[in-house]
């Protein structure tokens, strides 16, 4: 028995030896001396305490190699599932049930149209070496380095990334931007089913007749239901970044306690695990940039040095149409379009699938664009649907302009840089330390027919989905050097100096407005300190604005003592989601049963959810608590009229058994961070062990949907995981770059069981900021390790 014992424990020790051997092989080298090939000469990198690489290159070839390598060596299985993602070839290392997804990539076109624009791409202009360099770095690490722990869990087998593949990824955070799929159909939905007085809600301007001069038919709706479901599940499922919103000022000197500018910039992503963002500090003669860089993307997209600073928020412009086509009934394989039946194009493409058969699926175009319900397979509908997207239809030289805004060291440089962005549509917030304050918002901005609302579907026989040009990036709304003093972005929409109107799917302005306010203080100078309480703000006006109207109707609901408590607690609510509010967990919760006992009967389940995946529905839920002669407060099939006092009552009671039933009944601890928490999970962290492995959190988080702290959640039942939120928390006084205070949401690392696979989750979260390192001393005071890359 002994012996057996002894020989078992032997065995496990064995085991668990050859295990932490296995795991140690992966882990990042960030000390010691490599061979990287191509080199003309030796590159320093230094690791801080964060596990950010600091490099000197004696020239920018080299900088840029070198960034390749160490990307990739914290981030080679972001990499490859990120451009397995948008080139539609997930199914082949996930296994069939990613098929929707793949075809759903495939049917966007990202891929075939990256393959097309890489051919294309000036092979001596400077953006297109730096990321031929970067790439020899990525792809150096890949074939002489131990491969990642998903490699080897997935079966992937490595093969080298290319300039199509960023490009791809490129295209998928373009696509991670649209809201158009999620929304159009929903709102044609209701337009055409419910009528004028239900459209009326979102603010719309009314257009009676249906897409095809009658109603689509129930299957047709049926598709466009579902394609709003895949569209929403094929970025929630993935466990990848989706850009979703963001904050953004600059100060002037004048308004500053240092006298020069201030930057302030928090982009919203949703969060994953690793984080989006890589911070890297790159050096070589004539050029230095800490900046925060995507995976597969050279340039920095957002940065600063000691001499200008810029930072990133989403403009929301509507540059995706969905276009009903007129199919001939004695062709279906015909449109009409301008006068004339002409063909479908037709391609056949191949899924490769994880211990199955490959797919076949067959793709179609129309003049306006990919035929987007292909993306369902079998559908149910007989009217195809295309989808025009000025990421397919523009030049849009983004690698070109984010090279060069890294080097926009004046006004007129970043203006220039920031122009030749033009899909997706993003706001540029840039200071410089000369004094210099600007903000651009850059989207290649089609022209439609008079009249044409692109939030619904168009009617492709019509012409009214025809792009009748551009504006001129001067008709884009921008400023530069206001008189007041500051420059202010944050989603909701812009008035541009033109006057052009900008359809777009944009954000509530009370965010913006509680922005505002105080940056407007003239009494006030900013500086590092204040601009982290305005950046950390957990409060929004939006819930007492909803409450407002209904207040006396919640108070005539309460059954007893204890519910009126609970309504003065809302009246008296200053709108804070601070992590001990119940206020803040009721209006949550009575937000969502609002929602669903007033609509989910008008538009059933499938259509409900999809609205709540949508912008629109935060405009439209305070115009409802504010009319009370609204039909949405009536139920469909009733044989009497509900009003607006029944429906909030009913509202309120199912809120607080739903309540009770996740929290407890002791209403003093339903506390907001007991139901708003935040975990970052891996990508094949979805289920046990691997969930307990390899994600972080859950994490109480303060903050919530539309508060500068924009700690976000969908709309909907308690708990509320978060989200999205600030993927960084920037704060650059240009007084002093060398003391600029950023971090990330998990860590620079996205190899398991690094030391800087999480090691700032819980700091993010509660608000703390990490020095960012500029100078030579601060960088050789903080360092770590340092990695010395070598020529062959």
């Amino acid at each position: 028995m002994k012996r057996s014992l002894t020989a078992l424990a032997l065995v496990v020790a064995a085991a668990a030896g050859g295990l932490t051997w296995y795991l140690l092989d992966k882990q990042p080298q960030r000390d010691g001396e490599l061979v990287l090939a191509a080199l003309q000469a030796p590159v320093t990198v230094d690791y801080d305490e964060r596990g950010v690489p600091h490099i000197r290159a004696e020239n920018e070839a080299d900088m840029y190699r070198a960034l390749g390598f160490v990307h990739a060596q914290d981030r080679l299985f972001q990499m490859e599932l990120l451009r397995r993602l948008a080139r539609g070839e997930l199914a082949e290392v996930l296994g069939e049930k990613l098929v929707p997804t793949d075809r759903l990539f495939r049917t966007l076109e990202i891929a075939r149209h990256a393959d097309a624009y890489a051919a294309r791409l000036d092979a001596g202009s400077p953006s297109t070496q730096a990321l031929q360099h970067y790439l020899e770095g990525v792809n150096q690490y890949q074939a002489s380095r131990p491969r990642p722990l998903e490699f080897d869990l997935l079966g992937i087998e490595p093969r080298p990334f290319s300039m199509a593949d960023t490009l791809s990824v490129a295209g998928y955070m373009a696509y991670s931007f649209a809201a158009a799929l999620r929304t159009e159909p929903v709102m044609t939905h209701i337009r055409d089913e419910l009528g004028a007085d239900y459209l009326e809600l979102f603010d719309l301007d009314w257009h009676p007749q249906g897409v095809l001069g009658t109603s689509l038919a129930a299957s047709d709706w049926q598709d466009l239901s579902a394609l709003a479901q895949l569209s929403n599940s094929a970025l929630e499922g993935t466990g990848l970044p989706q850009f979703e919103g963001s904050n953004a000022w600059a100060v002037s000197g004048s308004r500053t306690a240092s006298g020069k500018p201030l930057l302030a910039g928090d982009p919203h992503i949703r969060f994953s695990l690793p984080a989006v963002w890589y911070e890297a500090h790159l050096q070589a003669p004539g050029y230095e940039m800490y900046g925060y860089h995507h995976a597969l993307i050279p340039s920095a997209m957002l940065g600063h040095n000691r001499d200008f600073a810029w930072s990133l928020t989403m403009f929301q412009n509507d540059d995706l149409d969905l276009i009903a086509e007129r199919v001939n009934p004695d062709n279906a394989n015909q449109v009409w379009y301008q006068g004339n039946w002409v063909d479908l194009e037709q391609r056949t493409e191949t899924i490769r699938v994880k211990d199955a058969e490959p797919v076949q699926i067959t793709l179609r175009r129309s003049p306006h664009g990919p035929i987007i319900n292909d993306a369902l397979g079998q559908t149910n509908g007989s009217t195809p649907i295309a989808m025009w997207w000025a990421f397919l239809e523009t030049d849009n030289p983004m690698l070109d302009a984010f090279y060069k805004l890294n080097r926009a060291d004046a006004l007129d440089k970043a203006r220039a840089a920031v122009e030749k962005i033009e899909a997706p549509g993003l706001n540029v917030v840039w200071a410089s330390a000369s004094g210099d304050i600007g903000w651009w918002a850059a989207a290649k901005l089609p022209l439609r027919p008079e009249g044409v609302n692109p939030t619904f579907i168009l009617d492709g026989a019509s012409g009214e989905a025809d792009k009748l040009g551009y504006h001129p990036f001067s008709a884009n709304p921008q400023e530069e050097n206001p008189e007041r003093g500051y420059i202010l972005s944050a989603n909701y929409q812009p008035v541009p100096a033109s006057g052009i109107q900008i359809p777009g799917y944009y954000n509530l302005p009370d965010r913006g407005q509680r922005l505002n306010q105080r940056l407007s203080d003239a009494s006030v100078k900013w500086d590092i300190h204040n601009s982290q309480a305005l950046q950390l703000d957990p409060g929004t006006g939006y819930g007492p604005r909803l409450l407002a109207p209904i207040l006396d109707e919640l108070r005539g609901a309460a059954a007893n003592d204890q519910e009126r408590a609970l309504v003065e607690q809302l009246a008296q609510w200053s709108g804070d989601h601070a992590l001990d509010s119940v206020a803040a967990t009721l209006f949550n919760q009575l937000t969502y049963q609002l929602a669903h006992e007033a609509m989910a009967d008008e538009l059933g389940e499938v259509f409900f959810d999809s609205l709540l995946q949508t912008r629109v529905l935060d405009t439209a839920l305070p115009r409802l608590t504010a009319n009370a002669d609204s039909p949405w407060w009536n139920r469909q099939g009733s044989e009497q009229r509900e009003s607006r006092a029944q429906i909030v009552a009913e509202a309120w009671h199912a809120s607080l058994t739903h309540l009770r039933s996740v929290l407890g009944d002791d209403v003093e601890a339903w506390n907001w961070g007991r139901g708003h928490t935040l975990t970052h999970e891996h990508p094949l962290g979805q289920q046990q062990p691997l969930a307990w492995l390899l994600n972080a959190g859950p994490f109480a988080a303060p903050g919530g949907h539309e508060t500068p702290n924009n700690l976000s959640h969908k709309v909907g039942p308690a708990p509320w995981p978060v989200v999205y939120g600030p993927s960084t928390r920037r704060l650059v006084d240009l007084a002093d770059a060398d003391k600029a205070l950023g971090g990330i949401p998990v860590g620079q690392s996205g190899v398991p069981f690094d030391a800087h696979y999480a090691d700032q989750a819980a700091a993010h979260v509660a608000g703390e900021y990490q020095p960012q390192h500029l100078s030579e001393t601060d960088v050789k005071a903080n360092s770590q390790g340092t990695l010395r890359l070598l020529p062959h």
